[in-house]
């Protein structure tokens, strides 16, 4: 089953990559009693992730800032190397944006988000969507009809609707 707004998030673990190496973080201990959005990437560098949906959080941090949003989080199947990389190269990292790496799909299959396109190398990735989540409960939440887009979950598209 898809996750929907009204729900609770499911408890999931992530990775980051952290001074020390990988290191797990708890998808409930991000969001209890905070204000958060998530948004998710069918993968790292690829063309619409890289040049469309990172970047329209990088422009938007401000704003979201602005109306009390405590941290921007960006998921995909990917491991935490190439999280790290990736939020270096998009400017991501310098703008405050968690780069969370989901290795194994848990958390995409658990929210019912997972795809696969084995002709282009992408096996249990996740769809895009962007969420609003607030105290572990999804507030807003904005998928993609289609995989090449990074229209309702681009940060603007969020933000319209917040």
């Amino acid at each position: 089953m898809t996750i929907s707004q009204g729900d609770q998030l499911p408890d999931a673990t992530l990775v980051r990559l952290g001074d020390e190496g990988p290191e797990t973080v708890s998808l409930a201990d991000k969001t209890k009693g905070r204000k958060v959005v998530i948004f998710a990437v069918p993968g790292a560098y690829t063309p619409t992730c890289h040049s469309a949906h990172v970047p329209s959080f990088v422009r938007t941090k401000d704003q979201f800032d602005a109306k009390g949003v405590d941290e921007i989080i960006c998921v995909s199947v990917n491991d935490p190397f190439v999280m790290k990389a990736w939020g270096e190269s998009t400017g991501a990292a310098k703008a405050g944006i968690t780069m969370l790496a989901d290795p194994d799909s848990s958390m995409t299959k658990a929210l019912g988000m997972e795809f696969s396109a084995p002709p282009a190398g992408l096996v249990d990735r996740s769809k895009r969507y962007a969420m609003l989540v607030e105290d572990g409960k999804v507030t807003l939440f904005q998928p993609e009809e289609a995989p090449g887009m990074c229209e309702v979950s681009a940060g603007e598209g969020l933000l319209e609707n917040m």
